[in-house]
């Protein structure tokens, strides 16, 4: 294998906020073991040794949880001895963490910045927005919390970037949103729309996102975007890049426009291993890290082949679509009814409103932004 990526839950479904949407809090209560406790040393030992051994170019690691931040300062130092043992082939190594920020601190800090961490900082917009949703075991807005953490980041250079869940509530405010992201100077922000319980797509949550609240708010965040990048003030908004990356004839960074599924390697705490975030039950269990030999038996497995292959369905209605190059389908996750992607309609009117612009700034860049 060229490149070898690993999403790794170092403390399972565990964490210190309790978030009304969280998806994974959703998947760990309905499976049958709830929470795989924290990442012992062999089975972390392991990962690192045979995802290296497995990759002839890069290795990618990213921590995600739950909050990861929970296994410890100590656990990631030792990752890295882990990495250096086994890395005498000098592979290329990414290190990566989604957070929720609440238990950086200097020492944290820091040791991103030296070992060369990319940070994924969750924040939903303003202190409005984000703790409607956003709050700790106490039912506490963590907004102030999370906004020291920033500081502490921009005060250590960290490379980060903000990751928010466009809610039914934040998707009534794109300019508020956009404006406070550009005062704070966020360079890079990935917006995700919220995801339904599994198994309870019908069922409408305080939460849940309706495609026409979702299409006005990507073109109010799109004529923003595009009335900046003009000025020269470009902010990263990971849509709207990749879509610009794909009119240009080149390939998504984004899972879910790739228009089918790929295997994104989930290692639980435990060691199993599950074909994407959004599957981590057990009957999509691929087998343990502490068991396999190499990454390539995985791609081998039947259930990671038949989980491929159940992406690749596509409606009547998506083959006639002027539009499907482009959206694809979306996310298997989000094909509420099965076949169908939920948002369908929020991108059809996207499209129409935003594709021309977006050409032109397609046919305005060149390769090497890419």
């Amino acid at each position: 294998m060229r490149s070898v990526n690993l999403l790794i839950k170092p403390v399972s479904s565990n964490c210190n906020m309790k978030c009304s949407y969280c998806f994974y809090n959703d998947i760990a209560n309905k499976r049958k073991k709830v929470s795989y406790g924290k990442m012992n040393e062999e089975t972390l030992e392991n990962l690192v040794k045979k995802a290296i051994a497995s990759s002839e170019v890069s290795c990618s690691f990213a921590f995600q949880g739950g909050e990861p931040t929970l296994a410890g300062l100590e656990f990631y130092e030792k990752f890295l001895e882990f990495v250096n043992k086994y890395n005498k082939n000098n592979i290329k190594t990414y290190f990566s963490i989604q957070t929720n920020g609440l238990l950086i601190d200097e020492k944290w800090a820091g040791f991103f910045k030296k070992n060369n961490f990319l940070v994924g900082l969750s924040l939903d917009g303003d202190k409005k927005t984000h703790d409607l949703f956003r709050v700790d075991k106490e039912g506490k807005g963590t907004y102030n919390r999370v906004m020291k953490t920033v500081d502490l980041f921009d005060k250590h250079k960290v490379a980060y970037n903000i990751l928010t869940v466009v809610t039914s509530q934040l998707a009534k405010h794109p300019q508020r949103v956009y404006n406070f992201y550009k005062r704070k100077n966020f360079g890079f922000v990935q917006f995700i729309s919220v995801i339904e319980p599994y198994g309870e797509e019908n069922v409408s949550h305080p939460y849940s996102l309706k495609p026409k609240e979702y299409a006005y708010f990507l073109k109010v965040l799109f004529d923003n975007w595009e009335r900046d990048s003009i000025k020269g003030k470009y902010i990263s908004i990971r849509l709207f890049d990749n879509l610009v990356r794909m009119i240009g004839g080149y390939p998504p960074q984004a899972c879910e426009m790739n228009g089918m599924c790929s295997i994104q390697n989930i290692i639980e705490a435990d060691g199993s291993i599950y074909p994407c975030d959004f599957y981590v039950f057990e009957k999509y269990k691929l087998g343990n890290i502490n068991e396999i030999k190499t990454m390539e038996e995985i791609l081998k497995n039947e259930i990671a082949k038949e989980f491929i292959a159940s992406s690749l369905e596509l409606p009547d209605e998506c083959r006639n679509c002027e539009w499907y190059s482009l959206c694809r389908n979306g996310c298997k996750r989000y094909r509420y009814d099965g076949k169908k992607y939920y948002f369908c309609n929020a991108y059809k009117e996207f499209f129409e409103y935003s594709y021309e612009r977006l050409k032109k700034i397609s046919e305005s860049v060149t390769s090497s932004t890419f």
